[in-house]
């Protein structure tokens, strides 16, 4: 079974950043390979003595976080380890640890907050990653982009079908106009300086 630093080596080095949002098939299934039998071991809760710290918490939360979602991709389980993945954040925002990590690293502590269905957590993403991430205004934008959907939807409408939920006119339109990329763009362009 893995522990946290082969999970750091791997995210951090072997994918990198580069390959954290790709999304690519042949990584999902490497991670699947390699780190489902830790990730259940996540799911039930054999893990929770990894978040203490910065090394262990950061681990962590990739693992349920962000491997989560290339390993389960487009099923339910995506989400499964969501609100252990938030716990875990909101402990290590409060002590601290997150600004411990080296930046681009550091976003992963804010991250469960970025895919939280809750308003109050989509506030507490765009001031962390606009506080503590300043020389990557990208990471604020897209913070911005998820509390557009939540406040526009109350839900990410894009896991609707992988959780079994039905999508409202409003959220089909808005998955049929491109979704996602739609808002990011309309932010960005909110935010361009005019000519």
């Amino acid at each position: 079974m893995s522990d946290p630093i082969e999970i750091l080596d791997f995210w951090l080095g072997e994918v990198g950043p580069d390959g954290w949002y790709s999304g690519e098939a042949e990584l999902d299934a490497t991670i699947r390979d390699r780190f489902s039998e830790i990730w259940a071991a996540a799911a039930d809760g054999g893990l929770e003595h990894w978040v203490e710290g910065t090394v262990g918490t950061l681990a962590y939360l990739i693992l349920c976080d962000q491997l989560s979602r290339n390993m389960h991709r487009d099923t339910a389980k995506a989400f499964a380890t969501d609100a252990q993945a938030l716990a875990a954040a909101k402990k290590a925002v409060a002590e601290g640890w997150d600004m411990d990590a080296p930046e681009p690293e550091r976003q992963f502590f804010y991250m469960p907050f970025e895919h939280s269905e809750n308003p109050a957590d989509q506030d507490t993403a765009v001031a962390l990653l606009t506080e503590r991430l300043a020389s990557d205004p990208d990471m604020a934008l897209h913070a911005r982009a998820h509390r557009e959907i939540i406040a526009r939807y109350g839900r990410f409408p894009t896991r609707n079908a992988a959780l079994g939920r039905e999508s409202t006119a409003a959220e089909a339109e808005y998955l049929a106009a491109g979704g996602y990329g739609t808002i990011v763009n309309a932010l960005r362009d909110s935010h361009a300086p005019s000519a």
